[in-house]
């Protein structure tokens, strides 16, 4: 190989450099790109302005734990028309500025970097920038590099966390937010600024109450591809509407699935199941939804409000009582709705189609969010009582299972009502191996399950196919067949399709002919044709009818896809790189104002650019007591998809289109891939857009 390199003459070896150039014209022009700025951040001096107005109620555990920020205020950064030289002073002098990844990435995390870079540039070219290598981890082990113009250069509006890299070390102990305040000490750093999602900005929150007194200020930003940090007052005023990164992952999920759309339309029999990111909320799903028009998307937070009124209804009538068990949906209920979309698709020849899932879709399954609770708690007391891993002690499926029918035996404990009972290690042990193996996996680093490990869509469209079957059998999951192929094929085989349609088919004069629900085998068509005269008791079948009756025949295929990391490693959309850099200057203002444990956001990002308004909101006031490893702790709260929400409205009001079981064509819709042109690019998440309209 070596050989043959070197006898490339060395103009076709410039020449294959340039073509091979690892910068394609998209890459440069991403790297040229100049984000545009808040109007704000073009004045020559800022101050904070504390906004009374918007309150939040007050966790009296956050009171207790974090009582140096949880009086924070939500202060906008506005213009400071007439700084005095004492103000002037303060605000643009020299600033020594830790910057931290943490978490998954996002896209748009380098711009947040770049933002903040360029503002305190800007306003002294003395100050410092240090970068902590992966993450926490890196600041506790005070790695950390100068992040300089031309690292900045090199990664502006790229995708990934790779200038810093990222990871998930927690700020759980006093020691650790002692040693990381002796290491900031150690730098003299003014601020530090963490890039990350909820448990990061909780982070942020308890090294900004442990770090007041050192006079280091603390910022955290909103990142996250789920979509799952929006903050909303006690009056419902919404401050921060979406996490950057989110806008870049939904396009890019929505452009892969549109290619399946595209494929799917082409060979006619595939459905495309997609699993896409998202273990709390749906917010992925459905905005990618609406970007696709998919036939199915099932948003977790509706399934988990749903209410069973057919069963309801009759134990009203049977004995006055209220039936729980009709609140929440089954997975049983469940794959019966899917079902029912595919056999009315396939009745007008579509037996193709596509659909959404979002990952933690098995959270918002009452029975299984039973077990999940249960299983947590067993597996955090074994680990605290026997200072054992759990998993560990019990390393395989059989011996996990023999614990718990210890348990429910009252084998282990001496609890009269052990946790896990009869009844529960009967349920548990009617589920498929794989699952029963997927729920007991090991949880994450925060003790939640990891429902990316357990292939939530098998789970689903196994017991869909399962009922399929059933309705197969029964004659009412057939393929629609279009009359003029049918009459096409009868010509062609110089039968009378006229003659025979009534004999076939239950809808013999419409655009889509269903073969009769009692015909379901060559015997049965045998029967109804002998039945109605048409064939003789010792005659065998003619083919044409053969070939009719298996083009009738239904047969289920699907191809699953898991979108997520494909997704956090996109390049940012001309949205999340305005508004990544946005946060990284309204961060520098929040710290140049002398702002601590507040998370940048900007408000009205759901409206117009020009109608933006950087501001800070007390990250201490966002926190609430949550199960963490089988015990509570003080976190900050998640985001769901709210089901008031004009963007779920309109879902929810026009999906049966999308469905498209009529004569009409698909209503798939092709979002285009991320570009780089403002003209052509979406100006913010289509979601934004629809909780934006006034009603």
């Amino acid at each position: 190989m070596e050989d043959n390199i070197l006898k490339i003459n060395a103009d076709v070896r410039t020449q294959a450099n340039e073509i091979m150039n690892e910068y394609s014209g998209e890459t440069l022009a991403r790297k040229q790109f100049s984000p545009e700025k808040i109007d704000i951040f073009n004045a020559s001096h800022t101050c904070l302005e504390a906004l009374e107005e918007y309150r939040f109620l007050k966790d009296t555990e956050a009171e207790r734990m974090l009582p140096g920020i949880i009086n924070n205020p939500v202060q906008q950064v506005i213009i400071d028309p007439d700084p005095d030289d004492n103000a002037k002073t303060q605000f643009s002098k020299p600033r020594n500025i830790g910057v931290v990844f943490s978490g998954g990435p996002a896209p748009g995390g380098h711009n947040v970097i770049a933002g903040l870079f360029d503002e305190m540039k800007r306003f002294n070219s003395q100050s410092k920038m240090f970068g902590f290598i992966k993450g926490p981890e890196g600041l506790l082990e005070n790695r950390y590099i100068e992040i300089t113009a031309e690292l900045v250069d090199y990664h502006r509006n790229m995708g990934g966390f790779d200038m810093i890299k990222t990871g998930r070390t927690k700020m759980d102990s006093g020691s650790k937010m002692e040693l990381a305040l002796t290491i900031c000490r150690g730098l003299n750093l003014d601020a530090l600024v963490i890039i990350g999602g909820d448990d990061s900005n909780t982070n942020a929150a308890f090294l900004a109450q442990h770090f007041k007194s050192s006079g280091i200020k603390v910022i955290g930003i909103p990142k996250t591809i789920d979509g799952d940090i929006q903050v909303k007052t006690d009056e419902s005023k919404v401050l921060c509407a979406t996490s950057f990164g989110f806008h870049s992952a939904a396009r890019a999920f929505a452009q892969n699935i549109s290619n399946l759309a595209n494929d799917g339309s082409s060979d006619i029999k595939y459905w495309h199941v997609c699993k896409v990111m998202g273990r709390v909320a749906s917010h992925l799903t459905l905005e990618t939804a609406l970007q696709t028009h998919v036939n199915i998307a099932l948003i977790g937070e509706e399934l988990a409000d749903y209410v069973d009124q057919e069963r309801m209804a009759k134990s009203l009538e049977q004995g006055g009582q209220v039936d729980y068990n009709a609140y929440g949906i089954t997975l049983r209920h469940l794959s019966r709705v899917i079902c029912d979309i595919i056999v009315r698709r396939a009745a007008f020849g579509k037996n193709y189609g596509l659909m959404i899932i979002p990952e933690g879709i098995l959270e918002f399954i009452n029975e299984i969010q039973v077990f999940i609770t249960k299983l947590n708690k067993i597996i955090a007391d074994y680990n605290r009582i026997h200072d054992l891993d759990f998993h560990r002690a019990f390393p395989t499926l059989n011996e996990k299972l023999d614990y718990l029918r210890r348990i429910s035996q009252g084998l282990v404990g001496k609890d009269r009502f052990p946790i896990w009972n009869v009844r529960d290690d009967e349920l548990f042990n009617q589920l498929p191996g794989f699952f029963r193996e997927g729920l007991l996996v090991e949880r994450d680093l925060h003790g939640n399950f990891q429902f990316s490990q357990v292939k939530t869509e098998k789970i689903i469209m196994d017991m869909v196919k399962e009922y399929l079957d059933v309705l197969r059998e029964q004659g009412r999951y057939k393929v629609g067949i279009l009359r003029d192929d049918y009459v096409s094929l009868m010509d062609a085989a110089g039968m009378d399709p006229e003659l025979f349609a009534p004999a076939l088919f239950k809808n013999p004069k419409e655009k889509y002919v269903l073969v009769k629900p009692d015909i379901i085998s060559l015997k049965t068509l045998k029967l109804a044709l002998v039945n109605a005269g048409m064939l003789d008791a010792e005659d065998e079948i003619p083919q044409i009818f053969i070939n009719i009756f298996r083009k009738s025949q239904a047969e289920f295929n699907i191809q699953t896809h898991f979108y997520g990391y494909d997704g956090r490693g996109t390049d940012p959309t001309c949205f999340d790189c305005c508004y990544a850099y946005n946060l990284g200057l309204t961060a520098f203002h929040l710290i140049a104002g002398g702002a601590t444990g507040q998370m940048a956001a900007i408000i009205n990002l759901e409206k117009d650019f020009h109608k933006w308004q950087p501001a800070g909101i007390p990250i201490a006031r966002l926190m609430h007591l949550e199960e963490r490893k089988g015990r509570l702790e003080l976190v900050m709260e998640k985001s769901i998809v709210d089901l008031e929400s004009n963007a779920f409205k309109v879902f929810k009001a026009i999906r049966e289109d999308w469905v498209a079981a009529c004569e009409c064509p698909d209503r798939f819709r092709n979002p285009g891939a991320i570009g780089f042109s403002k003209e052509m690019e979406e100006d913010r998440p289509l979601t934004l857009r629809l909780n934006a309209l006034q009603s």
